[in-house]
């Protein structure tokens, strides 16, 4: 197979584990580009990604003096690349080997992604020996199924189809001016793949796992800035501003922005009551009246949600191997 991807990787002080990410994606035939954006980190991790290079010619690393957040680093790493498939690594990811060999094997689709399996960062060597086979059962998403697919649900962590990790063609994104919003630092992912198929993407899932996500206990990943979940449903707006959707589209993409706003008003509420105390949170709330819904349910749902999930949430499905994945196997 001729080799057509460019993978992506935009890294901030992830030199402990850029390593592992581009050896993975150098291990991979189809690899012919792996773009390292260092996104002004100040720990080496340039130097580590360039240490585990394969003399190859294929790894370009480049650096930011200063942070400029991941979409602005995977827009430079797409303008700077040629490859005509593109695939997103995450810094402290990596790829299962043989990855793009099933999810490259059909040429009916824009996008494709395949299954995530959860890996804890003690048990990463082992991984590939645990990891579940599973027949590829491909499927198509459409626009209601993906955005409803990324509300999340109480009681389960991390289970938004969000979190896949599609293979994208440049000339899609290309022919219809699709790049990631660069104010954005939360749901960048999700905004450009509802762009792409409120454009038409042909969006393919198979279920067969090749992306292996690292689970750490230190991630920052699960906390946000309040004003990135208020960029996120403004994006939400600006879709419904700018894109001609069908009514169920636009029903989604509502419901979504509903489901967005809502964890912000709490978020924002909590914010002036840390910082200016109850009173302050409380007038608020009076000053906003249609927040306080969002914000009484998310108060309550917080206080109550140890006695609805006393075993904690689970993370997306268990394999026979251990593995936790995103996608649940073809036989549940």
């Amino acid at each position: 197979m001729v080799a057509s991807v460019c993978v992506i990787i935009a890294a901030k002080n992830a030199a402990d584990t850029i390593g592992m990410a581009v050896s993975s994606a150098l291990r991979e035939k189809e690899v012919a580009e792996v773009v390292v954006i260092d996104d002004g980190s100040s720990d080496g991790t340039a130097d580590a990604a360039r240490a585990a290079g394969d003399a190859s010619g294929r790894l370009n690393v480049v650096s930011f003096e200063k942070n400029r957040g991941p979409s602005a680093a995977r827009n430079h790493a797409i303008e700077i690349s040629t490859a005509p498939l593109i695939a997103i690594l995450d810094a402290d990811d990596f790829f299962f080997e043989g990855r793009f060999s099933r999810m490259l094997a059909e040429d009916d689709w824009d996008f494709v992604a395949d299954n995530i399996a959860f890996v804890d960062s003690e048990t990463v060597m082992l991984a590939p020996e645990r990891l579940d086979s599973f027949p590829d059962r491909p499927l198509f998403l459409d626009l209601v199924a993906f955005i409803d697919g990324n509300i999340s649900k109480r009681g389960v962590r991390r289970g938004e189809i969000g979190f896949l990790k599609p293979v994208m063609r440049r000339s899609f994104l290309d022919a219809h001016k699709l790049r990631y919003r660069e104010e954005m630092r939360l749901g960048e992912d999700y905004e450009l793949y509802v762009r792409a198929l409120a454009n038409g993407a042909r969006y393919k899932v198979i279920h067969s796992c090749g992306y292996g996500a690292v689970v750490r206990g230190n991630s920052l990943s699960g906390s946000h800035r309040t004003d990135d979940i208020r960029k996120l449903y403004e994006a939400d707006r600006a879709i419904l501003a700018s894109c001609k959707l069908t009514s169920e589209g636009e029903a989604a993409v509502r419901r979504h922005e509903s489901h967005v706003r809502g964890k912000y008003e709490l978020r924002h509420f909590l914010d002036v009551k840390k910082q200016a105390g109850p009173g302050a949170a409380l007038g608020y709330a009076l000053a906003n009246p249609a927040a306080v819904p969002a914000i009484a349910c998310g108060i309550f749902m917080d206080k109550t949600e140890r006695f609805r999930s006393p075993g904690g949430a689970e993370i997306a499905t268990k394999g026979a191997g251990g593995l936790r994945y995103l996608l649940p196997s073809p036989a549940d």
